[in-house]
């Protein structure tokens, strides 16, 4: 499962901004958001019979100095046969200049370390070079394309904007990171916050805060199959301030909801200091 691509969704902040930005940044808020997992639904072909599980995403930074995401994603998953625990942490940096995103992910299976992947990859002219550490070094010239932060503040912009489709791509180091994934964004109305709402108690203050319903789906550039279907969609609703809530993941054969339950806001950075 993808899972650090939530971590892009999960509410990442810009860093593609110079000290003095010549047009407007999103105000994005700071914090630690937390999610309860659940299965939504299974085919008989995927053999799962249950999830369940948890996703933390923490970021910090400033549009000065960039900004640093930790995320983890923990899910229990019932086949048949078997349960089997999975463990997810991704540590991701973006430098404010947006040129550079470095990234280390370990995966674990029943608390035993199954894979860890490591690099960087930087902006070039002609495309993104990437460089890995881990599992074994190795470098990669991959198409011109844009980090999750970016990908993010796009959203926002073109939200306020109200477009409510576009097509864009994306390459957040997840899996092999080996693959720039293009996306197909649908962004839908602004909505006035409901203080009903299931999520309202962890948005606390935040619950009347609009937001708009969004889904994006990712497609595997690689693929010249032909065929248009999506690796796999995720939904969900963002507010003005980036965060992100009601989530849902879907990969073809099974899907998942994530729920906000706790949410904790940092104190905002200052401002960057005008360069003279």
């Amino acid at each position: 499962m993808r899972a650090t691509r939530l971590a892009f969704h999960a509410v990442l902040v810009p860093a593609l901004f110079s000290m003095a930005p010549a047009f407007a940044v999103p105000a994005l808020q700071a914090h630690r958001a937390v999610y309860d997992l659940t299965l939504s639904k299974a085919s008989d072909r995927s053999g799962i019979t249950g999830i369940s599980g948890r996703m933390v995403y923490e970021f910090n930074g400033s549009p000065c100095e960039g900004y640093t995401v930790k995320f983890r994603f923990v899910t229990q998953i019932v086949t048949g046969d078997n349960t089997r625990l999975t463990d997810q942490q991704t540590t991701t940096f973006e430098d404010a200049e947006g040129k550079t995103f470095s990234f280390v992910t370990k995966s674990f299976v029943d608390q035993n370390l199954d894979k860890e992947v490591k690099g960087i990859a930087t902006k070039e002219t002609k495309g993104l070079k990437v460089d890995i550490d881990k599992p074994e070094k190795n470098s990669l010239e991959l198409a011109a394309t844009q980090f999750p932060t970016q990908h993010l503040v796009e959203l926002i912009g073109k939200a306020e904007k109200g477009e409510n489709f576009y097509e864009t791509s994306l390459f957040d180091g997840s899996e092999d990171a080996n693959k720039v994934m293009t996306t197909t964004v649908i962004v839908g109305k602004k909505t006035e916050g409901d203080k009903a709402d299931p999520e309202a108690p962890a948005l606390a203050k935040l619950a009347g805060d609009k937001y708009w319903p969004v889904d994006i789906a990712y497609f595997d550039e690689t693929d010249k199959s032909g065929e248009e279907v999506p690796e796999y969609r995720i939904s969900f609703k963002l507010h003005e301030n980036g965060i992100t809530r009601d989530l849902t993941m879907d990969y073809g054969e099974f899907s998942m909801t994530g729920k906000l339950v706790n949410l904790s806001l940092f104190s905002q950075t200052k401002p960057c200091p005008v360069s003279k």
